[in-house]
């Protein structure tokens, strides 16, 4: 990627056009990380780069924006441009083409701002984002208040690249995202989205919660969280404290390679342990329920964010059974391995152990499942099962609720190893019907 992006900059420079890296890879490229991709800025026209390159997508002719496609890999390249008046608080009403100075003025943060030459190996600092990225703070270019009205997005993106650089947020900055946080609302869901998923990833996630809270977007973006805050637990089985501090916690012991769904499945949880909190007589706070109501909550959360319907499913199936885990060590056999070949039940394993991490710190239901997805995993022939609803109907089982009922305890005793084999079961449900 690095090599192809330099080739389309010496190309745009060879044809008499100023051209540089922008941006994030600019920004990554001086902290020592390699870019995950190349945004170029250039001072060719959206038509002499289609001229110059034989695969291009104008994906915002109007803005000056092209795509590059070269072997096999797209790049954006961009005209320089100033832009004037955001009456949606999104996309400019005017664009006007310019030089790199102007375009690198109408950016978003400082460390965002910086320009590079790849082929002469010069940085261009119109912004002063080469100080900012050696004190490690994130500062908006010019008034905070005009960028931030500019595109509201800017607000949580502010955030999110604090979390993720590790950075902290200039003091003006933050002062004026607390100031227009309510704004965030005017975005889209999807925009919203994108944005509060890169911010809960590992090892960062902790933190993109703390500056959620602190820049005042948490009431706006995740109000159900809001509600976390003030919501005590019992010390004997939550010494962290409140179910804000829990979530925190699980957020802050996510595993480097975390699955996709599983921020989201230590975020919400216990989303609903506010609504179903009862003081009990002796002291103890209970929170009977709030699995099942998590779970409505969880489908009417993500669904507002306009997650996609696979996910927002696998995420509050996660959230409804969470609890069930205590129960493992007396659960019936076959009760227990439905559970262990449930294609969750991964997801459903780590998130159990960040809850216990997150909790009272002891393991002994999750080592105890470890041990029997362990011994489940030598008997593969009990994963698939031995008969189907239509292997029944063919038996003469009339389609119903009875012939659901029989292909259940054929299951269940097929996982109880009481029956192995599809003769021995197809008999036993001939019996069994009376057919």
């Amino acid at each position: 990627m690095r090599a192809i992006a330099t080739e389309i900059v010496c190309r745009l420079q060879a044809a008499g056009h100023a051209t540089f890296w922008v941006g994030g890879c600019v920004r990554d490229h001086l902290l020592g990380k390699e870019p995950y991709d190349f945004d170029i800025a250039t001072g060719a026209r959206p038509e002499q780069i289609e001229s110059l390159f034989p695969k291009t997508l104008a994906v915002g002719r109007q803005f000056g924006v092209m795509v590059v496609i070269e072997k096999g890999h797209q790049f954006q390249v961009a005209t320089f441009r100033a832009e004037a008046e955001y009456t949606d608080g999104r996309r400019p009403d005017k664009v006007t083409f310019c030089d790199a100075r102007a375009d690198a003025l109408r950016r978003d943060f400082t460390v965002n701002g910086l320009f590079f030459d790849p082929v002469k190996e010069e940085l261009h600092d119109w912004v002063n984002g080469r100080a900012d990225l050696e004190k490690k703070i994130l500062r908006t270019i010019g008034d905070a208040y005009e960028r931030f009205g500019e595109d509201h997005l800017r607000l949580l993106r502010a955030v999110r690249f604090a979390a993720q650089l590790g950075f902290e947020l200039d003091s003006a900055t933050l002062a004026a995202v607390q100031s227009l946080a309510s704004k965030i609302t005017s975005v889209s869901s999807e925009r919203i989205r994108d944005e509060l998923l890169k911010l809960f990833q590992p090892p960062h996630a902790a933190r993109g919660l703390d500056l959620l809270r602190e820049s005042g977007l948490l009431p706006h973006v995740l109000p159900e969280l809001e509600a976390t805050l003030a919501c005590e637990q019992s010390p004997q089985f939550h010494p962290e404290g409140s179910v804000f501090n829990h979530i925190r916690l699980l957020l802050a012991n996510l595993p480097p390679d975390a699955h996709p769904s599983l921020p989201w499945t230590a975020l919400l949880h216990d989303i609903a342990k506010p609504a179903t909190a009862v003081r009990q007589p002796d002291g103890r706070i209970t929170f009977y329920g709030h699995e099942k109501r998590g779970a409505d909550m969880t489908e009417s959360i993500l669904t507002r964010l306009r997650f996609p319907r696979k996910q927002i499913e696998e995420i509050a199936f996660v959230v409804l059974h969470h609890m069930q885990f205590k129960d493992a060590p007396q659960m019936r056999k076959a009760t227990l391995r439905r559970m262990l070949l449930r294609e969750t039940f991964p997801l459903e394993l780590t998130q159990h152990r960040l809850d216990c991490l997150a909790s009272h710190g002891q393991f002994d239901i999750y080592d105890f499942l470890q041990r029997e997805a362990a011994e489940l995993a030598k008997l593969p022939q009990l994963a698939p099962a031995l008969v189907t609803g239509a292997d029944l109907i063919a038996l003469g089982v009339k389609p119903g609720p009875a012939l659901g009922e029989l292909l259940h305890a054929i299951r269940d005793k097929q996982l109880a190893e009481e029956l192995s084999t599809r003769e021995a079961a197809l008999a036993w449900a001939k019996e069994k019907a009376g057919v």
